[in-house]
């Protein structure tokens, strides 16, 4: 396996960024703000999203974070490629203490996403994809000197449950989302659902221990962009609810269309 520079640089201002917010989860100092959208913001958010913005600026690209400067539509348009993140994707999550929230870094070119990292520095976890080289899952990394990529398990090869599998979300429940699921029971039999937080649904997808992860309900670029290449790149449709086409990014609104991925 080849790594490309920006994966590398990519993989470690991740990496640097989950002891940044390891060092707050375990102290408890959580600072918990609200923001203009209702959504919750902590220090953790703030020092990762320092932290990665300092490591990626040592590439010529652009970036665009949940939690920096807004960007005006008639400025990013016409980005070839730039770096999108969410410092912190499940910060309620972060909240309640269970582990599963994500730092996720994408690289856009045009409208696709073409490498993603993301990781969930509680659970020791590293998923990262790249068009060029596919979609790997290393355990057990705390910081870049841990990573050992012959470790790494290929995404493409991972087998799914024999019973079908759908995740949905643990903080975004909602009927849209019940009727996808009754639906998909009525033409699949038997199906066992699990819910998780944050980017690791789409993950879940994408390291095959479930078959589909519908979402019918409000998400920003930023959420799902890294966990997109990885899902794509490890032969997953992301694709979007309405008309079927693949998610695209960089849209003049950043909101996501509702999406559903699949293995």
């Amino acid at each position: 396996m080849e790594i490309s520079e920006n994966l590398n640089i990519a993989i470690k201002a991740s990496l640097q960024a989950g002891v940044e917010i390891m060092n707050i989860y375990n102290s408890g100092d959580f600072e918990v703000e609200i923001k203009n959208d209702n959504s919750p913001l902590t220090k953790a958010d703030k020092k990762s999203h320092h932290c990665i913005q300092s490591k990626l600026a040592t590439t010529p690209l652009p970036l665009l974070s949940e939690e920096g400067r807004a960007i005006p539509y008639e400025e990013r348009k016409d980005w070839k490629r730039f770096w999108m993140i969410d410092p912190i994707d499940g910060t309620k999550e972060f909240i309640k203490r269970n582990g599963e929230f994500t730092v996720n870094i994408a690289l856009i070119e045009g409208n696709e996403t073409i490498l993603g990292v993301v990781y969930a520095p509680a659970l020791k976890t590293l998923y990262f994809g790249e068009k060029t080289i596919g979609s790997y899952k290393v355990s057990n990394v705390i910081d870049y000197q841990d990573l050992d990529f012959k470790k790494a398990v290929d995404l493409k090869k991972a087998p799914v449950p024999e019973v079908y599998t759908m995740v949905v979300s643990r903080s975004h429940m909602n009927n849209e989302t019940a009727r996808f699921v009754d639906l998909k029971e009525k033409t699949m039999g038997a199906i066992e659902t699990k819910s998780y937080g944050s980017s690791l649904k789409i993950c879940k997808v994408a390291e095959g221990s479930a078959h589909c992860y519908p979402r019918f309900g409000p998400t920003m670029e930023w959420d799902t962009a890294a966990a997109h290449a990885v899902a794509k790149y490890s032969g997953c449709s992301v694709i979007q609810a309405e008309n079927k086409s693949e998610m695209i990014y960089n849209k003049e609104n950043l909101l996501n269309p509702f999406f559903i991925v699949e293995r």
